[in-house]
């Protein structure tokens, strides 16, 4: 079928990776998203019954199995993030609509350690221009809390379109939150995304400071 086209596959730029969600990277999943539970708290998407972080690896053995269901149905691109060959996070493209829209949303998180090296826009590039030039997407939005400023900045960066504020978007750490939208479509990038990331970035992977 067209919309499976393109999956799986791995994708790099420089020290960036993507490639697709394994079983065996649970204890990576799990140590990293424990390490950085108060520095992803206030961005992550949760359910109301349910809480975010937890130390066993059952909610990373479901969500493999949930996102290899819905790859397989055309509905999501689910990848890891790796950096000089490391896990450091994940980037996937969801919700996606066929037929007339062909329309998805990005969403990723990364590791605070990598944070500033330019990993995540080199990551929502490449998946981008994937989406568009290979898989056949039209647009993919990312929704972002208006408060996330280091996120806004991945998207501003790449030169997604802001679109106004969706009200009360998503459940996150407790409530429901305010999210704004920003949007790309394959029209905006007709040289693709990770080519305008290489000429925009003055330093693509900055070395970290000796603060950092």
């Amino acid at each position: 079928m067209e919309r499976l086209r393109g999956w799986p596959v791995t994708l790099t730029e420089g020290p960036v990776g993507l490639r697709p969600l394994r079983m065996r990277d649970a204890a990576a999943w799990r140590d990293t998203r424990v390490r950085n539970a108060d520095w992803l708290r206030p961005w992550e998407p949760t359910n109301p019954e349910t809480p975010l972080f937890r130390t066993g690896l059952g909610p990373y053995i479901s969500m493999v199995h949930l996102m290899r269901r819905e790859a397989r149905q055309g509905l999501a691109l689910p990848w890891v993030v790796t950096y000089e060959g490391r896990f450091v996070g994940q980037l996937t493209i969801g919700a996606i609509v066929w037929g007339s829209a062909r329309s998805a949303q990005i969403g990723y998180w990364v590791d605070r350690a990598v944070a500033g090296r330019g990993v995540i826009p080199t990551a929502v590039a490449m998946a981008v221009d994937h989406c568009f030039f290979t898989v056949g997407l039209h647009r993919v939005e990312a929704n972002i809390r208006p408060e996330n400023t280091a996120s806004r900045r991945v998207v501003e960066k790449l030169g997604f379109r802001e679109e106004g504020i969706r009200r009360r978007h998503l459940h996150i750490d407790g409530a429901w939150r305010d999210h704004i939208c920003y949007a790309l479509t394959v029209e905006d990038v007709p040289g693709g995304l990770r080519s305008r990331w290489r000429a925009g970035a003055k330093q693509a992977f900055p070395r970290p400071s000796s603060g950092a």
